[in-house]
């Protein structure tokens, strides 16, 4: 039986959230029509933003639905920049970020933007205290709530109350965090009422079990924010465009099962990857857990295998019938160095020798066994494929 170890990349769809976007589908009706059959599709469309909303802690008008996470966070980084203050360019970049904060904020230096750089600490975590230190003067920030690569989870209410103390407007990331642990714009925006600290929040349907290509954007009422596309003065003029109500009645399905379900899998998946892990340590010598060993997504495994690519592995075990991915950018099909892990400190080397093994909803014991048989052998095949093995740093 194949085994599915890449709930990072995608989850499964839940049958629940399938059938919800069925039945939205089945009507017909542009939520924006005045007409019955509009104002049927608007009145499920407003129940699925009021669900959403309830999950996230937000208030339902916050709640921007978006073509997914990349829209979501191009929406948040770039509309925050392009209305900003005009006696600021500078955008606070943690290191280790998602290609889609990443590309956006480089599109933006080409713009004119100041990039202000921030390190992360040697297991992915982002300083609290650096990240304060960098934020005077800056026009807006971004950091992710749970890197998507090594699955360490950053201390978010902190950013927050960080970026609201220096007056900073703040875009968190909760891609790869949302369903998996606890997430509450309420909370972690505060008692702050204007445009500073926490302001937009990102989030994506289909890493919960919910469709593909769908997302939303947790936006403040007090946040300033200039669209990304025009056209239409569909919620809050933030986001043209004819509404996805299959999308959003199905994404509001997910989240809320995702959240009833959350404590206990993290109880459940935590426990089946300290079992990966462990077997891991047992049978492939040098073998090592990047990110936190703790405060981490509960189904991370992100493992460098020193002397072995990365690359072959995932090729040699996709060959045996299980998916797991590099954790690295494999962009215009040419293999790059994961950039996490060399924030992280590590080399060009060993940015290559690296899994990301996730476990969602659907992992079971048997799963991981499978994946715990078929490892030495990769590794060590692997190991021979790449020659004598190179030290630390090389």
């Amino acid at each position: 039986m194949p085994v599915y170890l890449d709930h990072a990349a995608t989850a499964p769809l839940r049958p629940e959230a399938r059938d919800a976007w069925v039945a939205a589908a089945s009507e017909v009706g542009n939520a924006s029509s005045i007409h019955g059959a509009g104002q049927d599709a608007r009145r499920t469309l407003e129940e699925a933003r009021e669900r959403l909303a309830a999950v996230i802690d937000a208030d339902p008008i916050e709640v921007v639905f978006t073509s997914g996470g990349t829209e979501a966070v191009n929406l948040a980084v770039k509309g925050l920049w392009w209305a900003r203050d005009a006696s600021s360019d500078v955008v606070v970049l943690p290191d280790g970020e998602h290609h889609a904060t990443l590309d956006a904020v480089e599109w933006l230096h080409a713009q004119g933007a100041e990039v202000r750089h921030l390190g992360l600490d040697a297991v992915g975590r982002i300083p609290v205290d650096a990240f304060a230190q960098a934020l005077p003067g800056a026009a807006l920030a971004t950091a992710l709530v749970a890197n998507n690569e090594v699955g360490t989870v950053n201390d978010a209410a902190g950013l927050a109350e960080a970026a609201a103390a220096a007056a900073v407007p703040l875009h968190l990331d909760a891609v790869a965090a949302f369903g998996h642990v606890p997430v509450s714009f309420r909370r972690w925006r505060g008692a702050v009422k204007g445009r500073a600290g926490l302001v937009a929040l990102s989030v994506s349907a289909h890493k919960i079990g919910g469709p593909a290509g769908v997302g939303a954007l947790i936006v403040s009422r007090a946040a300033e924010l200039t669209a990304l596309v025009h056209g239409g003065a569909q919620q809050r003029r933030l986001r043209a465009g004819t509404q996805d109500v299959a999308g959003a009645a199905a994404f509001a399905v997910a989240a809320e099962l995702a959240e009833a379900e959350r404590e206990a899998e993290a109880v459940r998946l935590a426990a089946l990857r300290e079992r990966l892990v462990g077997g891991i340590h047992a049978t492939i010598s040098g073998a090592e857990l990047l990110g936190d060993p703790v405060d981490r997504v509960p189904g991370n495994a992100h493992v460098l295998f020193p002397g072995a690519s990365g690359e072959t592995l995932l090729f040699l075990l996709d060959r045996a019938g299980i998916s797991v991915s590099t954790g690295s950018a494999c962009q215009a099909g040419v293999p790059e160095p994961s950039h996490v892990v060399i924030a992280l400190g590590r080399s060009d080397v060993e940015a290559r020798q690296v899994l990301r093994l996730t476990l969602g909803r659907t992992t079971t014991a048997d799963d991981v066994e499978a994946v715990l048989a078929a490892l030495p052998e990769a590794v060590q095949r692997a190991r021979a494929a790449s020659g004598p093995r190179p030290g630390r740093g090389s």
